[in-house]
């Protein structure tokens, strides 16, 4: 079977493009790029962008996705970004019918990154931060040596979790409450070049000006004043760090940050990506003769997969069923309170509306309130949806209910925070020794006390003080924690 070149992809892309936009999607300019399955793996490791700060966590990446393609477990059809313009790298290898299928998935793909409230915030020209951020990391190596930068990369690598993905989007603070009222914490700088710096702003200059400010400043009892979510961003406002360490835990929190919509809106950006490939490939794009090379790849794109939640499935099954419903009228007051079961089933008041909805929906939402939303009882029944859990006694996973509420209430908490712990700091001078204390919101359940003790043993890393976290260990409160020699754990009694 002939595989597209790059004149043909030239060729059909203003053909897709077309079509993509009668049908109302709205991207960003898409350039598409044909490389061989070593590049496309290359990419996938550095996370799409092609120019990264240099650590071996990227090579162990690239090893896992090559050796992956070439015993046969695993093929990347295609590798998109969230920038203007929309970059997308296709497979030379692939044949001309999943070519076609890519190139629409890509497009529906740009419009979701242009579109959806949850992307609105990030950096539409990360190619050119991504190199930035290279630049300086290989400055730092080159001053303090490869071991010292990488070694502190990988301490900071491992709390990159501990962010608040939400902060983007809420307000937590009052402006007078940033600082307790105070309108700066540190002297201001005046903007310069990084070789200028020490003569528009002199050392001696700013140092001075710190001790004058903490003189006039009132006494603060408790920092942070309320518990902090963003523990990276509480790290480098108070943690001992030098100047190129500051920097580089800066440039991680940045990159976490920007990533952090795509594990957000998984479900719902591959669903939409999935509802509009089919849509355009089976009424605008498909050849008859292309119909069963079309079928193989899409079947296996939206398959059920034991043991583990098909985001393109699960996606693109609740968006047509959005769309049906919204057709068909099946929402609002008067439909919610009919009990007749048979008649709800046969409820069409052909509003119409179900095209806008989806294009609202994919404007507003994310994982969880799409599914918190839009989850109901008649598609968990229709589609056989169950929750599952592990049995200690044999020792495995095993169907724990087909209870709607049960179902929806697993999903939500598998989707909560990415699916990790929420830990916060609550007090950076515990026990009034400069110690760092952090709190697990237990939700049921318990953190793992490998990551958990991996986790101390970085944050003191940074903090070089010991470290401890509130949590719950067999059902009982405790606190771990890690004084630079020894884990240990305290159970907190009641008096």
């Amino acid at each position: 079977m002939r595989t597209l070149t790059v004149k043909d992809i030239a060729a059909l892309q203003p053909k897709i493009e077309k079509i993509a936009a009668d049908y109302g999607l709205d991207f960003f300019p898409v350039v598409f790029e044909l490389v061989d399955y070593d590049t496309v793996s290359q990419l996938a490791a550095y996370g799409g962008f092609p120019v990264r700060y240099p650590h071996w966590r990227f090579g162990m990446e690239y090893d896992q996705l090559s050796k992956g393609y070439k015993y046969g477990l695993q093929k990347i059809y295609e590798m998109v970004i969230n920038t203007n313009p929309c970059y997308a790298y296709l497979m030379k290898s692939n044949p001309i019918v999943d070519q076609k299928l890519v190139m629409a998935h890509v497009y529906a793909h740009c419009d979701f990154f242009k579109n959806n409230y949850y992307f609105a915030h990030t950096n539409r020209k990360m190619i050119d931060e991504m190199a930035n951020h290279a630049i300086r990391v290989r400055r730092y190596i080159d001053l303090h040596g490869l071991d010292t930068v990488e070694d502190f990369i990988d301490t900071c690598l491992s709390l990159e979790n501990l962010i608040d993905y939400h902060s983007p989007y809420i307000k937590r603070k009052t402006d007078s409450e940033v600082n307790n009222g105070e309108p700066l914490k540190h002297p201001m700088k005046l903007r310069s070049k990084r070789y200028m710096e020490k003569y528009i702003n002199p050392p001696e200059f700013i140092e001075a000006r710190e001790k004058e400010m903490a003189r006039e400043r009132p006494s603060q009892r408790n920092l942070p004043d309320q518990p902090e979510r963003d523990v990276l961003l509480f790290l480098m406002e108070h943690a001992p760090l030098e100047n190129w360490q500051h920097d580089i835990l800066g440039i991680i929190r940045e990159e976490a940050y920007y990533f952090a919509p795509q594990g957000m809106t998984k479900i719902m950006n591959e669903g939409w990506a999935t509802y509009w490939h089919s849509t355009m490939m089976t009424q605008n794009i498909l050849q008859p003769f292309e119909l069963v090379d079309y079928a193989e790849h899409h079947s296996g794109t939206v398959a059920s997969q034991p043991g583990r939640l098909n985001p393109y499935r699960m996606g693109v099954l609740l968006f047509k069923d959005i769309e049906e419903r919204w057709n068909k009228g099946k929402y609002g007051k008067e439909y919610q309170e009919c009990a007749n079961l048979d008649e709800k089933k046969k409820w069409d008041k052909k509003t119409g509306k179900g095209r806008e909805k989806i294009f609202e929906v994919r404007k507003l939402y994310n994982d969880i309130n799409f599914i918190d939303t839009f989850l109901t009882e008649e598609f968990c029944r229709e589609h056989k949806l169950f929750s599952f859990a592990y049995n200690k006694s044999n020792k495995r996973y095993e169907i724990e209910s087909r209870e709607f509420r049960l179902i929806k209430q697993r999903l939500l908490q598998s989707l909560t925070n990415l699916g990790q712990p929420v830990i916060k700091v609550t007090e950076a001078n515990y026990q009034n020794r400069g110690e760092l204390m952090l709190k697990h919101e237990y939700e049921h359940t318990e953190l793992d006390l490998e990551f958990a003790s991996d986790t101390l043993r970085n944050l003191h890393r940074l903090w070089k003080r010991p470290v401890h976290i509130h949590s719950v260990l067999d059902e009982k409160e405790a606190i771990l924690s890690f004084d630079g020699n020894e884990f240990k754990h305290e159970w907190i009694t009641e008096n």
